[in-house]
């Protein structure tokens, strides 16, 4: 062999300890952003007054996360299941509010500002039009419709009115996801033609197996009012607290967790449009309860510039949440609350296979050839490559506060809100078109001169 070949293995070592010297990580705590209701006091005649619809384990949720928030003061909740009155007061740590059943006494005050609304995803086009056409702003929590027709008649409504919208999927305003977004500007990552993301779970509870509470009966919950024009059918408590696994009521894992993925995606990559197509594939493998939605589903969605892969498996939790990008100059990826960066190797590299099958002169011809046409840099600007960087949040950081932060400060002051109508349409429209290629076992395609999904 020559003098100025490279051998297989020597150009693999190398390799090799290019990687090792780069593999370093910076591991950075991000700093969270001033909660913009926060800039300064805020007087109380600023102070946005709200209401909830829906008070159960998300609407709890909401409203313990806004506790931080500042110039804001829930005064009302409305819910169909008694109990929910007192858990609501429970979640504001025991603050004296009203409550009903009836959520036209929250949109009948004139003290109310905005209202939130927790309900069922069958209820959100009912109760986001009749908050808006009350005069109020509306946060709508995720995914933002049942159908492709609720989702077109909400934004039609909203902007008709005029009120301000928020579609509640937190890791639009997440300190983390702005950071991977600054990645993704970057151009760090080269061109990406594949997105992946998985949410699993392994737990009945994760499988919407939630316990039926002991004084669920028809005297302390109103069914009737709550099929709100679902298929009528005698009182049935699994319905009312399992109805994630229904289609009257919700859009299974597509509707409970792809939309996190879809949205989370949509806001790194500066995307506000549904995919192209979805081709889906599961299954119902351990939960044969009687649920319509499968407890194990893959889409895989077309876009423009990229393929989006989506799992969620009830039946496996190793995963977790995940979010790749993979691209032709670095890979990023999200896992549970830490973001990773790390570049690839240069794809321009001599090379290190079929031209050992050459005689060694034609080798020996081809690197002389290549190092002539790739010189090494001059002494003291030579560059191993981009460290790996590791970033997350700082203890206790909550998404959802400031998320909800970002809605009443734009109720306040008329700023556009950070995840609109439109945004969550089209992160839903993607739930929908998952499930309609995972029920009709055909490719869903989004016909956007129609408006519609067809299989």
């Amino acid at each position: 062999m020559g003098k100025n070949s490279l051998s297989r293995r020597d150009f693999m070592r190398l390799g090799a300890g290019a990687a090792a010297l780069g593999a370093a990580a910076k591991v950075t705590i991000l700093e969270p952003r001033t909660l913009w209701a926060s800039l300064g006091p805020v007087p109380p005649s600023d102070t946005v007054r709200f209401g909830i619809i829906g008070t159960g384990i998300e609407g709890c949720s909401l409203l313990s996360a806004t506790l931080p928030v500042p110039g804001i003061e829930c005064v009302a909740a409305a819910d169909l299941y008694d109990s929910r009155h007192i858990a609501a007061k429970e979640a504001l740590q025991g603050k004296d509010i009203e409550t009903t059943r009836d959520y036209r006494r929250i949109l009948d005050r004139k003290d109310i500002d905005a209202v939130l609304v927790a309900t069922p995803d069958h209820w959100h086009r009912k109760a986001v039009t009749d908050v808006v056409e009350s005069g109020k702003d509306v946060y709508c929590e995720k995914p933002m419709s049942h159908s492709v027709e609720d989702g077109l008649a909400m934004i039609e409504v909203i902007q008709k009115n005029k009120r301000m919208c928020t579609v509640g999927s937190q890791r639009v305003s997440s300190i983390l996801y702005a950071k991977a977004k600054e990645i993704w500007d970057s151009g760090k990552l080269g061109m990406v033609d594949t997105i992946m993301a998985a949410w699993d779970r392994n737990t009945d509870s994760g499988a919407w197996v939630y316990p039926i509470p002991p004084d669920a009966s028809e005297q302390t919950i109103d069914w009737k009012t709550w099929l709100d024009g679902a298929p009528s059918r005698p009182y049935d408590p699994v319905r009312f607290f399992r109805w994630r696994c229904y289609k009257d009521y919700g859009a299974g894992l597509a509707g409970d967790l792809f939309v996190h993925l879809i949205s989370g995606i949509h806001a790194v990559t500066g995307t506000n449009m549904p995919p192209q197509r979805a081709l889906s594939s599961g299954g119902i493998y351990h939960y044969k309860d009687g649920r319509e939605f499968p407890d194990l589903l893959w889409t895989m969605f077309d876009y423009p510039h990229y393929q989006m892969v989506l799992r969620c498996n009830h039946n496996n939790s190793e995963v977790g949440e995940f979010f790749g990008f993979y691209g032709k100059s670095g890979t990023m990826t999200i896992q549970g609350s830490t973001l990773t960066y790390k570049p690839q190797a240069p794809y321009e590299q001599p090379e290190d296979y079929s031209v050992f099958g050459w005689p060694a002169k034609l080798r020996d011809q081809y690197y002389e050839e290549w190092r002539k046409n790739h010189p090494r840099p001059e002494a003291g600007k030579f560059k191993v490559g981009e460290d790996e960087e590791v970033y997350t949040p700082p203890p206790g950081y909550s998404d959802m506060t400031d998320h909800l932060n970002n809605f009443f400060n734009s109720v306040r002051t008329r700023r556009p809100v950070t995840e609109n109508e439109v945004f969550g349409h089209n992160a839903a429209l993607g739930c929908h078109m998952s499930n309609a290629a995972y029920f009709s076992r055909q490719p869903a395609v989004w016909d956007a001169a129609a408006n519609k999904i067809t299989t």
